[in-house]
């Protein structure tokens, strides 16, 4: 397995089972949850380039604003998907959410298609086709306009486009994003405590519980994101698309059999075509590594 697929393979696999963090937080408002999500994540990835010390790079950011502009953007993106996950997750739409990240592998292949120029081999568009079926199938059975799906997977697409043509690494272009945001995030909680409607409020009557999983938002975010970064870098989005499938499977796993939300029987068709096309899409590429 080479270094890139071990990284976006381990970055899906920790936001595939992001609900059970979400779930001790439950109490928390959506919007809430993303601001200390951004401060603390800024918090932790200041510590790292102080212990790398790797500062050299954000004079010389600051000087162009054509990138600052296009992390800007990309900030946007990341702030609007989390705080959409967030909310699917706490109202009990995390079945939706899956689905958004099972059309999110199609994104990334029509991006990679129309934008990048990538060519996908026959047996990789036979997987793209039965997965297309599958979320079509999906869509029909939800008996309405997938909206949260939708956001979920044209938000994270065009940011993960926005990062692989970043000319920042992981750590330094992740930071700048926090960075964007945290002027945004730190004015919201301040006003939140000004009126005592902040979840930090609570550490006075002895709640320390949601002090420790909210100031753990840093490393649960920052890490799967470092890591998704690089895998970015080092694969095709249609590579990335297809190992994308492990966090919606275990986001779907989650909302059947641990959150327990309903789920009609007749939706299971179209998981079964995603499920396949992932096998059809890993066999394709072990023959053609062999050949």
């Amino acid at each position: 397995m080479s270094r890139g697929i071990f990284y976006a393979a381990l970055a899906y696999t920790f936001w595939g089972l992001f609900p059970l963090y979400f779930s001790q937080v439950q109490h928390v408002p959506a919007l809430e949850v993303v601001m200390h999500r951004t401060v603390w994540a800024l918090v932790f990835l200041l510590g790292v380039l102080a212990v790398q010390r790797r500062w050299d790079w954000l004079g010389a950011v600051l000087r162009q604003p054509r990138v600052l502009a296009a992390f800007a953007v990309s900030a946007l993106l990341l702030s609007v998907n989390w705080l959409t996950y967030v909310w699917a997750v706490q109202n009990n739409h995390l079945l939706d959410a899956s689905l958004g990240y099972f059309i999110l592998p199609l994104v990334n292949v029509g991006i990679g298609y129309f934008i990048l120029h990538e060519r996908p081999r026959r047996g990789q568009w036979l997987a793209v086709v039965v997965a297309a079926s599958g979320v079509l199938w999906l869509a029909v059975q939800a008996g309405h306009p997938p909206w949260v799906a939708l956001i979920l997977a044209f938000t994270f697409g065009t940011y993960g486009l926005l990062r692989k043509l970043a000319h920042l690494g992981a750590l330094e272009g992740l930071t700048l994003e926090t960075l964007i945001l945290a002027p945004f995030a730190v004015g919201g909680l301040g006003v939140l405590m000004w009126q005592g409607q902040n979840a930090l409020s609570t550490v006075a009557q002895g709640d320390y519980s949601t002090l420790g999983w909210l100031l753990l938002a840093g490393p649960f975010t920052a890490g799967p994101l470092l890591l998704f970064a690089a895998g970015a870098r080092r694969n095709t989005l249609t590579t990335m698309g297809i190992l994308q499938y492990i966090s919606p499977s275990l986001q779907f796993a989650l909302g059947v059999w641990v959150f327990h939300e309903a789920f009609a029987p007749s939706r299971l068709v179209g998981f079964v075509l995603i499920w396949t096309a992932l096998v059809v899409y890993s066999l394709e590429g072990w023959l053609f590594s062999r050949r």
